[in-house]
């Protein structure tokens, strides 16, 4: 095989075998202390792909964090081939603060691929599409929920415009991978442009640990590197179940302003016009069911029992394997609208 040529990051230059921290510089604070995004890169002796691994694009998406640590821990450079570049928190600002956005409101991930000159945001993110993400061949971005939501764990990935994409997502091997558009001002947009081949993992709450969601990730991320050729195969004796695929989704939204109540969970596949929950006003005069319009898998679920009119509560894929549950007449209409939070 061959050795690797030095690669650099920022202002260093990281040679065959070596890993080590490097801190890309950011704009200041309002009190003139330094801020700076760090980035852990493993440059192995063997030449192969390039990965970075990414987390906190939005600054209260904390699981991937967790993710980025646990793999680090782990990974061992003397069995590693290519380069791993990981970046545990991009949005630093909004981690501080524990808020999804940037101290102007932006949000990172609809500002790519930025400008060495503009908004904060727009500064950022060209800072990590050119220091981090231009250097490498393949990128896994980590997410949760927007706040006040949980996600059931799922890959999403343009699966239907990159093949190679889908081939990611089944190593990766989450319970499910969902066929997910290109969203304007996105990480995996711009990544696209570049031809680096990026999934997303959303799993689990904002501003929470949820260890289940933690470690999916984590043998995720080894799975990907695997079939990547970064760390050696290894033989599974109890074979995994296969991936559920998706490729459509759409929010249940609350019929009525009241009190949430919700009757199914995450993951739970439900039925057409099958009993979702309901919204009753906070004196108990008037309750309005809500029943899946159509079968699928509740990916998505809101965690506030407070609700307006119109909020989104249930997020519904379409499973492509199954069209065989019984169907019945719908009793709400959904809106096609992708979840907001991350893609």
């Amino acid at each position: 095989m061959t050795t690797q040529t030095p690669i650099l990051v920022g202002d260093r230059t990281i040679t065959a075998g070596e890993q080590r921290y490097v801190h890309l510089p950011l704009p200041h604070l309002y009190t003139h202390a330094r801020i700076s995004m760090p980035v852990y890169v493993m440059h192995g002796v063997q030449a192969g792909p390039r990965l970075f691994i990414s987390a906190a694009i939005h600054g209260d998406e904390i699981n991937g964090v967790e993710i980025i640590r646990r793999v680090l821990s782990t990974v061992d450079i003397k069995t590693f081939s290519g380069t791993l570049l990981a970046v545990p928190v991009v949005n630093v600002y909004g981690f501080l603060d524990k808020s999804r956005y940037l101290p102007d409101r932006r949000d990172l991930n609809r500002s790519f691929p930025g400008s060495e000159h503009g908004s904060m945001a727009a500064q950022l993110a060209h800072q990590f599409l050119h220091e981090v993400a231009s250097l490498c061949t393949h990128g896994i971005d980590l997410h949760t929920a927007a706040l006040g939501r949980n996600n059931f764990p799922q890959i999403r990935a343009h699966f239907k415009q990159d093949p190679e994409l889908l081939s990611m997502a089944q190593a990766f091997n989450p319970p499910l991978i969902l066929s997910t558009a290109l969203r304007e001002g996105s990480l995996r947009e711009a990544s696209f442009r570049r031809a680096i081949k990026v999934i997303l993992y959303e799993a689990g709450e904002a501003l929470r640990f949820g260890e289940e969601a933690i470690q999916i990730g984590v043998d995720g991320i080894f799975s990907v590197m695997r079939h990547l050729g970064m760390l050696p195969a290894i033989d599974t004796a109890v074979p995994k179940p296969e991936p559920l695929l998706s490729d459509s989704s759409a929010w249940v939204r609350a019929p009525q302003s009241g009190i949430l109540h919700i009757k199914v969970g995450l993951g739970t596949q439900v039925m057409q016009g099958e009993l979702l929950g309901h919204v009753a006003d906070p004196f108990g005069a008037h309750l309005e069911k809500i029943y899946s319009p159509k079968n699928g898998l509740i990916i998505g679920v809101s965690t506030l029992p407070l609700v307006h009119e119109g909020e989104a509560i249930f997020h519904l894929a379409h499973l492509m394997q199954s069209d065989t549950i019984a169907s019945a007449e719908p009793q709400h209409e959904i809106e096609p609208e992708p979840e907001p939070a991350s893609l």
